[in-house]
């Protein structure tokens, strides 16, 4: 499966946020946008999920523009993470991940012993499956977020859009997801993700963009893009890029330090 935005113009109205964006994104991949706040990687986001209509440009899934795809079977091919979730009602973790199974249930039916079981799948997967019948307003910001997760991998998609997922959370919860990331991928999904936090981007991303303020536009692979450079120019400040090594593993792990 792939996803191909090419030559994107995205904004409001008459105002353009994003220029000439263009990007590939195949299964298997982790593309990371970087940015300051106010760069337009939510506007991208909403484009790519049908939200926003484009300037100009098209995004395309395995070469058929997505304004020509019905929206329940839309559903089925890209879930979404948003940044922030507030639920109306006290739900349980399963029936929030059962929302997922929304686009294949019909508008008037009930989940089926299935849908639950895929939803149960989904919890056991990221290691929740203990929260099951935890009211999902009484857990950790940690746990919601992979409930979350859960819940867009209970859709079944071949890619899965990442809003900030590590936004709000601790040093360890920020881990945690970024684990369950690197394994989701592994499965053969593509993941779509936004962070401020370059460190992320190194730790799990295949491709890397960097978009800025003066609608620039870089994509490529991580130890390409991120460099002191590029970072010094997008953040407007000074950044040192280091090599580690840790004890457990032979290969070397780069980290971003601001110079302050």
């Amino acid at each position: 499966m792939k996803l191909e935005v090419k030559n994107a113009c995205c904004g409001y109205d008459e105002i353009s946020i994003l220029k000439n964006i263009s990007f590939t994104v195949e299964s298997g991949d982790v593309f990371c946008l970087l940015g300051p706040n106010g760069s337009g990687k939510t506007t991208l986001f909403r484009a790519i999920l049908g939200f926003l209509k484009l300037q100009g440009g098209e995004i395309l899934l395995n070469g058929e523009n997505i304004s020509n795809i019905d929206r329940n079977n839309f559903a089925k091919i890209i879930g979404y993470v948003p940044q922030a979730h507030t639920p109306s009602f006290s739900y349980k973790v399963i029936d929030v991940v059962l929302m997922g199974r929304s686009p294949h249930i019909g508008r008037f039916s009930s989940p089926k012993r299935i849908d639950i079981q895929i939803a149960e799948e989904c919890l056991s997967k990221l290691g929740i499956e203990h929260l099951r019948d935890r009211i999902y307003t009484e857990i950790s910001g940690g746990e919601r977020q992979l409930t979350l997760i859960a819940r867009a991998l209970a859709q079944k998609p071949h890619f899965l859009i990442l809003d900030e997922p590590t936004s709000n959370l601790d040093f360890g919860n920020q881990t945690m997801v970024l684990k369950h990331i690197n394994r989701i991928v592994k499965d053969g999904m593509g993941v779509i993700m936004t962070t401020h936090f370059p460190n992320h981007a190194f730790l799990c991303s295949t491709k890397i963009a960097l978009i800025h303020k003066d609608f620039q536009f870089q994509v490529g692979a991580p130890a390409k893009i991120i460099t002191e450079d590029n970072l010094r120019k997008l953040y407007n400040m000074n950044i040192k890029i280091v090599s580690i090594k840790p004890e457990t593993s032979d290969n070397e792990v780069k980290c971003c330090i601001p110079i302050i």
